[in-house]
């Protein structure tokens, strides 16, 4: 049989530089890509449709067949007129330090198993919640995304809920227990939806608060909230960029004894900025969740799961085993995954990079970007559906058959790609600003096209 592996070490040298090399031609490359792939880049994706092959195949030639018909099929979402969705390109420094931390190949479960991640990432929470000024005493978990960071708060959430009223989860599990409610919005994310189901909380059984046109909760109409219950708020209403009004809301849910965990999924960082103003009260909650690889602009799977209490997030996560004991902060015993990837070291290198000024400047940045955008629009007779208060613009063109045409007509030019909504009932389509690599020129462009497709 065939070793399709060479242990020597100069076959794995020679196909890092070529995967390098490759990976140079793409970056280069970028900014004349489209931003969705052309019909006959995804068609020729059939390539990949072959059969297991029983004595493998040479390492160079599985990534030349990954680069010569994977490269063209990208969506060039880390270029700079990808509109599509709060996705951020990588920095360079957050993708070189992952292309680092790939040949370290370390499992970042505890100091054990790696000192440098364990260090790095523990520097890094204590940098993100200085950067996002919440609680210094929060725990700080590095997960791979929103879901799961998200999942990882509302079981501390739960777990410590009904400790307080003698209930032992880990023991006895949910039968039985003192019923915990949940009250989230109109407008809920669908990732804090399908968090809450995947624990047991029925979508049937959520408790639903109103909101304003916005999108954001109407604390005069907030359901009932006692000592028994979640309250999950959003900075950063998907398709608004709203942020729920924190002060009233976490007031009445720390009268009452609730638990409220913040889905800061983009918004956030708005903490960070000069917009920070929308955030006023957000570090009063008592867990929040937070993404990377959006506004921060890191390699993707990096999200961050907060707890004010960090006993209680280590409390609900500990993984620990009779062959492999860390300490309560260890990233395993913070976050679902046991065996995992630093993901926390990316972050590290984003911030370390940019600094508090640099992620302020970014976010700012995107911001006036869009509100320039959005009074281009409304110029042109456009519908702008929001108050525009971040990175977001949700927009109509006159009716949902103009909308959809116009939109096309922007696709079909390759000024930039952007996605579809509801909104209270009817299409509309809307337009995210979150690459560091989207300059003005680049929205302009996006604005031209827009006009230009509505009058054709």
């Amino acid at each position: 049989m065939t070793n399709t592996l060479d242990t020597t070490g100069t076959a794995e040298l020679d196909l890092v530089r070529d995967a390098d090399a490759r990976a140079r031609t793409y970056l280069t490359t970028l900014g004349a890509r489209p931003a969705f792939p052309a019909k006959a880049a995804r068609d020729a994706l059939a390539a990949f449709a072959e059969p297991l092959s029983e004595r493998g195949h040479d390492g160079a030639d599985t990534l030349r067949l990954l680069d010569l018909y994977g490269s063209p099929a990208t969506t060039a979402s880390n270029g700079p007129r990808y509109f599509g969705f709060v996705i951020g390109a990588a920095l360079p420094a957050a993708a070189a330090a992952e292309r680092l931390m790939l040949a370290w190949d370390q499992c970042a479960s505890s100091y054990d198993n790696s000192p440098v991640a364990a260090t790095v990432e523990r520097i890094a929470g204590e940098w993100l919640l200085d950067v996002l000024d919440l609680p210094r005493e929060s725990g700080v978990g590095f997960g791979t995304s929103a879901t799961a960071c998200t999942l990882t708060c509302l079981s501390a959430a739960r777990r410590t809920l009904l400790a307080r009223h003698g209930w032992d989860f880990d023991r006895d599990g949910l039968h039985g227990a003192p019923e915990i409610r949940v009250v989230v919005s109109d407008t809920v994310h669908i990732t804090v939806k399908k968090a809450l189901r995947l624990l047991g909380f029925g979508t049937g059984r959520l408790v639903v608060a109103p909101t304003d046109a916005q999108g954001r909760i109407d604390p005069a109409r907030l359901p009932a909230l006692d000592e028994r219950t979640i309250l999950c708020l959003q900075a950063g209403e998907v398709n608004t960029g709203e942020f729920d009004p924190f002060e009233p809301l976490i007031a009445a849910a720390g009268r009452a004894g609730a638990w409220v965990h913040v889905d800061g999924a983009f918004g956030l960082w708005a903490r960070a900025s000069s917009q920070r103003a929308l955030t006023r009260g957000v570090d009063r909650a008592d867990s929040w969740t937070t993404d990377g690889h959006k506004w921060l602009n890191t390699p993707y799977d990096g999200a961050v799961a907060i707890c004010r209490d960090a006993e209680a997030l280590a409390g609900a996560m500990n993984a620990d085993a009779a062959y492999s004991t860390a300490s309560r902060d260890a990233q395993k015993n913070l976050t679902l995954e046991f065996s995992r990837r630093a993901r926390g070291i990316p972050i590290w290198a984003a911030l370390r990079t940019l600094g508090r000024r640099g992620v302020a400047e970014l976010v700012d940045r995107h911001c006036e970007e869009a509100a320039w955008l959005a009074e281009r629009l409304r110029a042109s007779g456009f519908d702008v559906l929001n108050r525009v208060v971040l990175n977001q613009v949700l927009v109509r063109y006159e009716d949902d058959e103009g909308t959809a045409r116009v939109r096309q007509g922007v696709l079909d030019g390759d000024a930039g790609w952007f996605g579809t909504t509801i909104w209270r009932g009817r299409p509309a389509f809307r337009i995210s600003i979150s690459s560091w690599r989207t300059r003005h020129e680049d929205v302009a462009r996006l604005a031209e096209a827009l006009a230009r497709a509505a009058t054709g």
